[in-house]
C-alpha cells in the first residue's frame, strides 16, 4: 500500500490542516489502477462455502451475501445476538430477561441481563459431560524440547475443578484478582478456568514482563494470588520467571500467596510462608468436582491490559455474558473453526489472542493447540512441522511472523504437508503486500487470510473477511457481524476512498465495561471524540467496492508541512525491498516541514553493510510518495522493538531517536532493541 502520483491535486480531506499524505497530483494508491493492492487473493469455492460456519446465518436471515448479512445484523443487534447465543448453544445456567440494556448510556452497555452464565461451564464443563466428547483432545501443547503434552476434555475438567479447589481452600471466593503469570503451557489454560469457576478475576499476564510491569497490573486490581511457574523455555533456554515473580512479592502488599507450577525444572527460591507448590495444591483435591459460582451474564470474568503502543497500559474490563459469547462467535463466524477440529494461534497467554486461541476453540468444542517457545526456533521451520505433525485446521499468525519467517527463506517451508490447513488467520499490524503473497504462495493459494482487527478493549474484532467471500490482498473484508463500524472525518462525517477514524456507531457486547479504576481515562480515550461514538485510533479507508484496509494507529500520524501520513504508507514501500525484513517510519521536529519522516529498518543478511541501501530506501520512498515525503533519515538497525503480540513500539523508537524517555516498556519483547537504535544514531 502507498500512494502514486495520480488523479485530483487535493487531499481526500482538506481545510483544517488536516489531509492524509496528499501533495502535488497524489492520491490514494489503492484507489489507482496502477497497483496490485486491489486484486482478488482468494475466491471462496463451493466447499468452503456449503460447510461454512456463517451460511447458518445467511439462510437464517433469508440473505444471499455476506454484505448483506453485515447490514442486517447490525439493524436489529438484540435480534443477531440472541440468534447467535442460541445457533451456538451457548448455555446460560439462569435466562436473561433482556439481551442489550443501553439504559446507562451506550457507553455503559450491559448485556443479557438477568441471566447467569460462567466462561468455564461453557467452555469445559459441558464437553467433559457429553459421552462423544470427554475423550476429545482439548488441549495439545507442544513444548520448545519437541515434548507434546495432550489432555482431553474429561481430564482438562479434572484437573480446573482440582485447581480451584485448591485456590477455595486458600481463601480464594468470587470477586478476587488472580494473576496468571505463565508461559504457554496447559496449566495456563487450567489456571484461567480454575479462577473464572470460583467467580474470581483473571489477570492474564504476559510471561516475559519484568517484576515492575507485573506488580503495576497486580497493584492496579489489588490481586490476592499469583500463579505462575519456575520458567519458561525460550530459544533453548529456561528464561526465569519465579525469581521475577519474587521481586513482585516485595512490590505488592495485597498478594497473600504464590502458586509455583514446575514447568523447566529450574532451581528457583521457596519461601514456605508465602509459596505453594502447585502439585501439592491440587494432588489432594484431583478426582473432585465442583460446581461453577453463579455468575451473571455482567460479573467481570477478566481484566486485559492493553499492549500498551501508545503510552501507560489500560486494564479493560471483560465480563461473563458478553466476553464468552463474542469471543465464541468470532471463531465460529469468522475463522470458521468447527467441533473436533485444531486451532492454533502464535501468541502468549497474556495477549487477547491467548484468550481467543482457548475460548474460541473450547467454546466450540475444538482442540486448542499451544506452541511453547518462539515459533522460529531452532529454526523457521518449526511452525510448519508442528502445522503438519498435529494437523492444525486454523492457524492464527501476525504480518510481523510472516514477515520474519520469510526472511529466512522459502526452504524451511517447503515439502511440509500443509494439506490440513483450512483457514489462515492474522492481526497485530497491518500487512504490506509482498509478505501476504508470500503467505498465500507458501500455502498453495487455497487458503484464505482471515485479516482481522479489534483489540485488548473491543474483546474480539471490529473488522473482518469471511471465507464465504472474496478476498483482496491486505484487505480486512469488512465489519464483524454485529459491529456498527465506519470511517469518520473530524467532523464526525462518514466518508469513503479517503483514510479518516475507525469508529463504532453501535454497543457489542464484548466492549469493555471501563479501564480498571478509571472510568474517565476509559471515557477520554473512547468516547471524547465524537458524542456517542466509539473512535478506536486506527486509520483506515473503504473503497470503492466496500473493502475495508487499515494503515496504522492515527496517534502515530507523521504531519509533513501540514499533510498527515500515516507510518504504514512509507513501511511498506521500504519492505516491498526484498532486502528489508520490516520497518518503522517516525515523525521528528523540523523547523521547515514541522516534522520530517526518520526510517529505521531491519536488513537481510549481507545487505546490512550495503552503505548505499539507505538511499535507495529513501528514493523509493520519493518516488513513490513524492518528494515532500523523503525521509531526511534511513537507518539500518538489527532490530525494532515489539511487544509479544508483534505490535512496533514506533512511539519508543521515536524516543529513542530523539533521546527522550520511551515511557513505559512493560510490553516490550526487546527493549534492547532501544539501545541498538541510538547506538546507530550516535
Amino acid at each position: 500500500m502507498g500512494l502514486v502520483r495520480e488523479g485530483d491535486p487535493r487531499g481526500p480531506w482538506s481545510g483544517g490542516g488536516f489531509e492524509w499524505a496528499v501533495a502535488g497530483r497524489l492520491r490514494l494508491r489503492l484507489m489507482s489502477g496502477e497497483t496490485h493492492a486491489t486484486e482478488v487473493a482468494w475466491r471462496p469455492t463451493a466447499e468452503y462455502i456449503e460447510r461454512a460456519n456463517v451460511a447458518r446465518l445467511l439462510n437464517e436471515y433469508g440473505v444471499e451475501t455476506i454484505e448483506e448479512l453485515r447490514a442486517a445484523t447490525v439493524a436489529d443487534i438484540g435480534r443477531f445476538w440472541e440468534f447467535v447465543v442460541n445457533d451456538l448453544s451457548l448455555p446460560f445456567a439462569k435466562p436473561y430477561d433482556k439481551v442489550v440494556d443501553e439504559s446507562g448510556g451506550i457507553e455503559w452497555t450491559k448485556w443479557f441481563t438477568g441471566g447467569e452464565i460462567n466462561m468455564t461451564s461453557v467452555c469445559v464443563d459441558r464437553w467433559a459431560k457429553l459421552p462423544q466428547t470427554a475423550d476429545q483432545e482439548a488441549v495439545v501443547c507442544q513444548r520448545e524440547s519437541g515434548e507434546v503434552e495432550r489432555l482431553t476434555y474429561s481430564e482438562l475438567s479434572r484437573e480446573v475443578d482440582a485447581l480451584a479447589l485448591g485456590l477455595q481452600s486458600l481463601g480464594v471466593t468470587k470477586g478476587d484478582y488472580v494473576g496468571v503469570f505463565m508461559p504457554m503451557t496447559p496449566r495456563a489454560a487450567i489456571a484461567s478456568y480454575a479462577v473464572a469457576k470460583l467467580g474470581a478475576i483473571y489477570l492474564p499476564i504476559f510471561s516475559g514482563f519484568a517484576a515492575h510491569a507485573v506488580a503495576a497490573r497486580l497493584n492496579d486490581a489489588g490481586a490476592k494470588i499469583l500463579i505462575t511457574a519456575d520458567g519458561s523455555a525460550r530459544r533453548g533456554s529456561a528464561a526465569a520467571i519465579k525469581p521475577v515473580a519474587d521481586e513482585v512479592a516485595a512490590e505488592v502488599p495485597t498478594l497473600e500467596k504464590i502458586i509455583l507450577a514446575r514447568e523447566e525444572g529450574n532451581e528457583v527460591n521457596f519461601d514456605p510462608a508465602r509459596d505453594v507448590e502447585w502439585e501439592e495444591l491440587v494432588a489432594p483435591f484431583r478426582g473432585r468436582q465442583i460446581d461453577a459460582a453463579p455468575t451473571s451474564s455482567e460479573d467481570p470474568v477478566m481484566v486485559g491490559y492493553t499492549s500498551g503502543t501508545t503510552g501507560k497500559p489500560k486494564g479493560a474490563v471483560h465480563v461473563h455474558g458478553g466476553f464468552t459469547v463474542k469471543m465464541v462467535s468470532e471463531v465460529a463466524y469468522q475463522l470458521d473453526v468447527h467441533a473436533g477440529e485444531r486451532f492454533m494461534w502464535v501468541t502468549d497467554m497474556g495477549w487477547i489472542m491467548g484468550p481467543v486461541n482457548m475460548l474460541g476453540a473450547h467454546g466450540l468444542g475444538a482442540t486448542m493447540v499451544m506452541m511453547e517457545g518462539a515459533p522460529d526456533w531452532p529454526d523457521a521451520s518449526r511452525l510448519w512441522k508442528l502445522v503438519e505433525a498435529e494437523e492444525i485446521n486454523v492457524l492464527g499468525i501476525s504480518p510481523t511472523l510472516i514477515r520474519a519467517l520469510k526472511s529466512k527463506g522459502d526452504e524451511f517451508v517447503t515439502g511440509a504437508d500443509l494439506s490440513a490447513l483450512r483457514v489462515l488467520g492474522s492481526t497485530g499490524e497491518p500487512w504490506n503486500e509482498d509478505p501476504y503473497r508470500w503467505l498465500m504462495k507458501i500455502t498453495g493459494e487455497r487458503v484464505p487470510i482471515i485479516n482481522i482487527s479489534g483489540g485488548t478493549e473491543v474483546g474480539a474484532c471490529f473488522l473482518t473477511p469471511f471465507v464465504v467471500e472474496p478476498i483482496k490482498v491486505c484487505s480486512l473484508g469488512g465489519a464483524s457481524l454485529g459491529m456498527d463500524v465506519d470511517v469518520f472525518d473530524p467532523e464526525g462525517n462518514p466518508v469513503r476512498g479517503a483514510v479518516g477514524e475507525l469508529v463504532c456507531k453501535q454497543p457489542w457486547p464484548s466492549m469493555t465495561r471501563g479501564v480498571l479504576g478509571d472510568p474517565e481515562r476509559y471515557k477520554s480515550s473512547y468516547w471524547s471524540t465524537y458524542e456517542g461514538v466509539w473512535r478506536h485510533g486506527d486509520w483506515a479507508m473503504i473503497d470503492e467496492d466496500g473493502d475495508w484496509f487499515l494503515f496504522g494507529r492515527s496517534d502515530e500520524a507523521i504531519n509533513v508541512a501540514g499533510k498527515r501520513l500515516g507510518p504504514a504508507e512509507v513501511e511498506s514501500i521500504l519492505v516491498a525491498d526484498p532486502r528489508i525484513a520490516e520497518a518503522a517510519a517516525i515523525g521528528v521536529p523540523d523547523e521547515t516541514k514541522g516534522e520530517a519522516v526518520w526510517c529505521f529498518a531491519v536488513a537481510i543478511g549481507d545487505a546490512a553493510s550495503d552503505d548505499s541501501l539507505p538511499g535507495t530506501l529513501a528514493a523509493a520512498v520519493a518516488d513513490e510518495l513524492g518528494r515532500p515525503f523523503k525521509p531526511s533519515r534511513v537507518v539500518i538497525v538489527p532490530a525494532l522493538p515489539k511487544t509479544r503480540s508483534a505490535k512496533i513500539l514506533r512511539r519508543a523508537v521515536r524516543a529513542a531517536a530523539l533521546g527522550e524517555d520511551p515511557g513505559d516498556l512493560s510490553s516490550a519483547e526487546n527493549p534492547e532493541a532501544l539501545d541498538a537504535i541510538r547506538a546507530a544514531l550516535a
